[in-house]
């Protein structure tokens, strides 16, 4: 009577709390994920969420059948992984690089979790290397890196892990801060505050600035958010940077955000990986802990699409 399928479908309900968002969640559309529900309660034989409600109120049953889901989707999981280590493929090496500045607050959960379920596996964030990530990735030298920029490489795929936009930081007192978007051409009186990495893989550039052949009046480094967050709100700069990463700032309104033109600029992070390593079960439950993890803790990112294929 009832799937897995379902009770995936009632948790990416709750934690979402739309049917749009849950749809994209699990990678149906609205009208799929609507049916979906109706031939669950025809089952059931009883509502399991009061309709036009946000966030989504859940009736008893609908709470009974999310007891359920936690209760069974982790059993199973576990059980996956056991029949994975009892095939022997459960050895394995997870060294990786992050070429994402403010990927911390996502990915140390998700190494965290992961370190609890596959203590064979042997994890390493090396810090200090002098080589690019992409390039190591393909030598061996690394196994997996988080990258925003997808480089063709023979035998390397990239799997998507989700959407995100990024947004313009300036301080409260800024002109822009009463605006619901600017263009590049603004940006070009402005002292852009970046990490200190290469303009080709920062997407307030490759995304917003370069196409419309614009630079800013001064460009200005800093290695860590915290330090970029202090000097825009004193306005001695504005910064581009992902929309999970402003969201603490926001929140505390200690800098104001805008979008980047009108429709937003969205870019996908990746995680890319050997592809003689990517069917490892190990390898598998990292992707998926990750997709899960950050979609816990990250405000305003959406799924990607999946499947990705290998770069050529």
């Amino acid at each position: 009577m009832i799937e897995l399928r379902h009770l995936r479908t009632l948790l990416a309900l709750r934690e979402t709390g739309s049917l749009v968002e849950a749809a994209e969640r699990v990678h149906l559309t609205q009208s799929a994920l609507s049916h979906q529900l109706k031939d669950l309660e025809s089952r059931v034989e009883s509502p399991l969420f009061v309709r036009k409600t946000r966030p989504v109120e859940f009736t008893r049953a609908g709470l009974r059948l999310l007891t359920l889901a936690d209760h069974v989707l982790p059993e199973v999981r576990g059980a996956e992984r056991d029949i994975a280590r009892l095939t022997g493929s459960e050895q394995g090496r997870l060294h990786m690089a992050i070429e994402c500045h403010s990927c911390f607050q996502w990915l140390m959960p998700t190494v965290d979790y992961f370190r609890d379920h596959w203590p064979e596996v042997e994890i390493d964030i090396p810090s200090g290397h002098h080589f690019d990530p992409l390039p190591a990735l393909a030598r061996e030298q690394l196994d997996l890196v988080i990258t925003a920029d997808p480089q063709p490489l023979e035998g390397v795929h990239y799997a998507p892990l989700f959407r995100y936009e990024g947004l313009l930081a300036v301080s409260r007192q800024h002109p822009f801060a009463q605006r619901s978007a600017i263009t590049p051409q603004e940006l070009a009186g402005e002292t852009l505050i970046t990490y200190p990495v290469e303009q080709s893989r920062l997407d307030v550039f490759t995304h917003f600035l370069n196409p419309a052949n614009v630079r800013p009046k001064e460009i200005r480094t800093a290695e860590l958010t915290i330090m970029m967050m202090q000097l825009v709100a004193s306005g001695r700069g504005v910064c581009a940077l992902p929309n999970w990463a402003l969201t603490e700032y926001l929140e505390r309104a200690y800098v104001s955000a805008v979008k980047l033109g009108e429709d937003g600029v969205w870019n996908t992070l990746y995680a890319a990986i050997r592809e003689e390593s990517l069917e490892a079960p190990w390898m598998q439950d990292f992707l998926r802990t990750a997709r899960e993890t950050s979609f816990a803790v990250l405000s305003g990112i959406k799924p990607a699409i999946r499947d990705a294929e290998s770069a050529e």
